[in-house]
């Protein structure tokens, strides 16, 4: 079982790498797809198998059918190459991409320490306490984020009308 967790762990960090190096925005979607089918499977491993089944259907189905129309009514092609961005990318993106590495690995330092919690409670990942944490603790974040996917598909309407 653990062989596969790092199988799907590594799977999910190399396409996660193709969604951010790909220059055509149909595969970028199509290697989100495998990083979401990678995490369902983790979900799956780690015994939250309701999660894991959101993540294929929400995710992976949804979401993802729409991130596809999206692209498409956009006609996006071959994505060219920026070069007044690119000297600034060069020089400015090595000292944040490790001052990101560093927080990151300061964050999860303080959090988690050097020897893991033994005997901790793992998460009750039922369909009735996802429910219940979903619509009383966070209905403000869900609510949110639906009219933030709404208002960027009726963006990228607009802006595929406007260049017809």
């Amino acid at each position: 079982m653990e062989i596969l967790f790092y199988i799907f762990a590594a799977l999910a960090v190399v396409a996660g790498l193709s969604v951010v190096l790909q220059r055509t925005p149909v595969y970028s979607a199509l290697s989100l797809i495998v990083v979401l089918g990678s995490l369902a499977v983790i979900f799956l491993l780690l015994g939250a198998p309701f999660i894991a089944m959101v993540q294929v259907i929400v995710y992976a189905g949804a979401i993802m059918v729409l991130f596809v129309l999206v692209i498409m009514l956009l006609n996006a092609g071959h994505e060219g190459p920026s070069h007044h961005r690119a000297k600034f990318a060069r020089w400015a993106g090595p000292p944040l991409l490790l001052a990101f590495l560093a927080e990151f690995a300061i964050l999860i330092w303080k959090h988690f320490g050097l020897t893991p919690t033994a005997g901790s409670d793992p998460l009750d990942a039922s369909p009735a306490a996802i429910g219940r944490l979903l619509f009383r603790s966070y209905v403000l974040p869900f609510e949110v984020t639906s009219i933030l996917i709404l208002v960027a598909v009726l963006g990228a309407v607009v802006l595929a009308k406007r260049q017809l």
